[in-house]
């Protein structure tokens, strides 16, 4: 790894032409997220799936803010805790509380890797590379679904210590993986990668507590090329195999360590949970 003090960042951000590549005609998870959290680089693709859903589940718009607010709550806290390295996989599109602002405002010499599979999420990357000058930031596209090409690239190499303990960060990513894709296979090659004292944070969509709404949103979601899956506590609970659960443990998004009263009303559609390496 690099001394501290060297000039990074490192990015796969696409040029010009590889943004006019994009295919505005399908639909990406991260843009739908865009649009249900207010932004604006989203198509009318994603805009069609993102409405279809709310339609089917009214307080999806809600469940997303509080997905993201979950983020900035568990990156905080694994901060809080010592650790200053950071491996963000599906990122998304930048809004406010990105992963390297709370992270450095616990640590300015915290360090992040972000990773994302979608070019729009690239465009954003120098926002998601201005840190901290004590700290670093790299971004590089890649696919949750091949762990090994994430944890050998360049980028994270020169980033990220792995002898040292790291906070693997996959919220609001993994209910887009398919069973057949073994989800809980990839979560394994990333943390078993990382050294006893590192932390996992997820969120994940779930049925457990309000089947109807929950079903009715996977069913408008799964219209065309996205896929989402519902997953229960146990089938979470798998994610954290040979760690230790912060408490209060695998609960909804909202009831994680929450910075005040939990809103009433909200639909409890995803679980949210940290766990320390033993």
């Amino acid at each position: 790894m690099e001394d501290a003090k060297s000039p990074l960042p490192w990015s796969d951000a696409p040029d010009a032409d590889g943004l006019a590549k994009i295919d505005t005609s399908v639909p990406h998870p991260a843009r739908v997220y865009d649009y249900w959290l207010g932004g604006k680089d989203n198509f009318e693709a994603d805009r069609k799936v993102a409405e279809a859903a709310i339609a089917a589940t009214p307080g999806v718009v809600e469940g997303a803010r509080e997905n993201r607010a979950f983020l900035g709550r568990a990156v905080r806290y694994i901060a809080e805790q010592g650790v200053d390295q950071f491996l963000d996989i599906g990122t998304g599109i930048p809004t406010a509380g990105n992963t390297h602002e709370v992270a450095q405002a616990v640590n300015p010499a915290a360090r992040i890797v972000y990773v994302d599979n979608d070019p729009i999420v690239m465009a954003h990357a120098r926002a998601l590379l201005r840190g901290t000058p004590e700290g670093r930031t790299a971004y590089i596209e890649a696919d949750l679904r091949q762990p090994e090409s994430i944890l050998t690239h360049p980028g994270t190499l020169k980033v990220l210590d792995f002898s040292r303990p790291i906070g693997v960060i996959i919220v609001g990513t993994l209910m887009h993986i398919r069973d057949e894709d073994d989800p809980w296979g990839a979560v394994k090659q990333f943390t078993d990668a990382t050294c006893p004292g590192s932390y996992l944070a997820i969120t994940h969509l779930t049925a457990d507590f309000e089947p109807e709404k929950m079903g009715a949103l996977a069913a408008a979601y799964n219209t065309g090329p996205l896929r989402m899956t519902n997953r229960t506590r146990e089938q979470v609970a798998r994610f954290f195999t040979g760690f230790e659960l912060v408490e209060p443990g695998i609960v909804p998004n909202s009831e994680w360590r929450p910075d005040g009263p939990v809103r009433e009303g909200l639909v409890a559609g995803s679980y949210g949970c940290v766990g320390r390496k033993l």
